[in-house]
């Protein structure tokens, strides 16, 4: 009896919305042990856009972007099902091999087609299910402005690893694995097994039953601990069920490796069941309005505040406030590796929020990630909660982040003066400021300053030519001088210099330009026009 059946194109109506998701994103996801790469003769950036099944006994039915799973046909002999998926315009090819074959490597470089070996033990429902769920849960958008996602179950699984410090695996009801964490770490037997897509260990699964575990897990949101079984090859575990109301729909599992758990583990599994559950939802319900849109909605000005408060379950007429996040330090990456580090910190930003806020709405524009809190105490600690973000963000995925805080609103319907608020910040930072997480009474000067020379930067006329005659050391001795009101000792400190250098160095910049120090006027322009360089 054959474990898998033809998945109609016709069940996913919203195919061509989803973002599209590279080969290389693909097999990141699913990593060891499932697949490896054998040949790709075209690399590994093709856009994989659908995952088809390729039956012997039918007529392949292969398009451009289509990841296809080879069944009924072992090694050499699915050489023939290889050549018509590449034909079709297949991406890659997935195919049982027991031993390498040569005939299968070069019938997959012949077609132009990658070419994956699936281990024997992979049930192929299963390789099926998670590649499905690679390639349509990644980033859906229901149109071009729509906004994006939290990204795709495998990137918040690693996300959730790297907040915990454990192994990852997301579950359904069911117990099937659904989305897994990358681990170069020590992985259990029961770990192993159900990646494999076979059942764990029974001795094991009838102690958790008969200790109450699966029951606590489905009863509410309880991080559950469980003991180590060295006599199974269990390591200790935490858990924590991921539910939709009362309804459950899973667990996140945690194993430990070779290293203990981060002390704020239990914390951040409990705002990944929130986030993940969300994830969930959205895959049983392709049609409705995705959370992870609905802040950019509010922020695009394409719903009410009102209504956006009604599906999230917040009070609109309560406090709120909106946080901005950049990452920096990317610019160099490639942009295969900067989506996945963009939506890894994405789903960060994600896990704290809800972990703080149930409401809490996060949404992506324009190369930065906004946060909504909603319904907020007096004095809440958003000042804290960034920090936390931002400085695990550096611990846990070394990345550098940015964070600025809008000021906190007194409905859901004045946001838009938070965000606005919050992007002056983080615009001044991008420019000029060197801080990690800012509000603007923290660096109003700074803001005003930075937005002030933006303005000048665009009007190259507006400048005086006799500070322009200046050389780099003259101008910034001056700058210092000016800055510290003529005190040439604090100046002279501030460029590590004598200060009669600097007093020699201010004469030779007025002799230069040809200008008098004593006119306030000139001071003042000076100040601003030495900072444009």
């Amino acid at each position: 009896m054959r474990p898998v059946v033809r998945t109609s194109r016709l069940g996913h109506p919203s195919l061509w919305n989803w973002t599209k998701m590279s080969l290389r994103q693909v097999l990141i996801a699913l990593g060891d042990p499932l697949v490896e790469v054998q040949v790709a003769p075209h690399g590994l950036e093709a856009d994989v856009l659908d995952v088809v099944i390729l039956d012997p006994d039918d007529t392949p039915d292969v398009r451009p972007g289509d990841l296809a799973l080879v069944i009924g046909a072992r090694g050499r002999a699915a050489s023939p099902l290889v050549r018509a998926a590449g034909a079709g315009g297949a991406v890659a090819v997935a195919v049982k091999v027991d031993t390498p074959s040569p005939v299968l490597r070069q019938a997959a470089a012949d077609a132009g087609v990658a070419l994956l070996a699936v281990r024997p033990e992979v049930r192929w429902e299963h390789l099926e299910s998670l590649a499905r769920g690679v390639v349509h849960n990644a980033r859906l958008t229901a149109d071009a402005g729509a906004g994006e996602v939290l990204g795709d179950l495998f990137g918040l699984a690693q996300t959730i690893a790297s907040l915990t410090g454990g192994i990852v695996s997301i579950e359904d009801t069911a117990s099937r694995v659904l989305a897994y964490s990358r681990s170069t770490d020590e992985v259990d037997e029961l770990r192993r097994l159900s990646i494999l897509g076979r059942q764990g260990p029974e001795p094991y699964l009838k102690m958790l039953r008969e200790w109450g575990v699966y029951q606590r897990l489905r009863s509410g949101e309880e991080v559950v601990r469980i003991d180590e079984r060295p006599e199974l090859g269990i390591r200790r575990r935490i858990a924590v069920g991921i539910h939709a109301g009362a309804q459950p729909l899973g667990t996140i599992w945690v194993q430990e490796g070779t290293t203990p758990l981060t002390e704020q583990a239990e914390r951040a599994l409990l705002g990944a069941a929130r986030v993940t559950a969300l994830h969930l939802v959205q895959q049983r319900e392709p049609a409705a309005a995705f959370r992870e849109n609905l802040l950019a909605s509010l922020l695009d000005g394409r719903m009410d505040a009102e209504a956006i408060a009604e599906q999230i379950g917040a009070d609109p007429d309560k406090p709120a406030a909106v946080v901005v996040f950049a990452l920096r330090g990317q610019e160099h990456a490639d942009r295969t590796e900067h989506e996945l580090r963009r939506a890894e910190m994405t789903s960060l930003i994600s896990v704290h929020a809800a972990s703080y806020r149930r409401s809490a709405l996060v949404s992506r524009q324009s190369g930065r990630t906004y946060a909504l809190l909603t319904d907020l105490p007096p004095k809440a600690p958003l000042l804290t909660l960034t920090k936390e973000i931002v400085a695990a963000a550096r611990k846990h995925m070394g990345l550098r982040v940015q964070g600025a805080i809008g000021s906190t609103v007194p409905t859901v319907d004045e946001v838009m003066i938070s965000r606005a608020e919050a992007d002056r910040v983080l615009d001044a930072m991008s420019r000029d400021l060197d801080a990690e997480v800012a509000t603007l009474e923290d660096v109003r000067s700074r803001v005003l300053i930075s937005e002030t020379l933006a303005l000048l930067g665009e009007h190259p006329r507006i400048r005086d030519p006799r500070l322009s005659r200046l050389d780099g050391e003259l101008a910034r001795s001056l700058l210092a001088y000016l800055d510290e009101f003529g005190d040439v000792k604090s100046a002279a400190a501030k460029l590590h210099v004598h200060p009669n250098t600097l007093r020699y160095r201010v004469r030779r910049a007025a002799e230069v330009g040809g200008f008098d120090l004593d006119d306030p006027l000139l001071r003042l322009f000076a100040q601003l026009q030495l900072r444009l360089g």
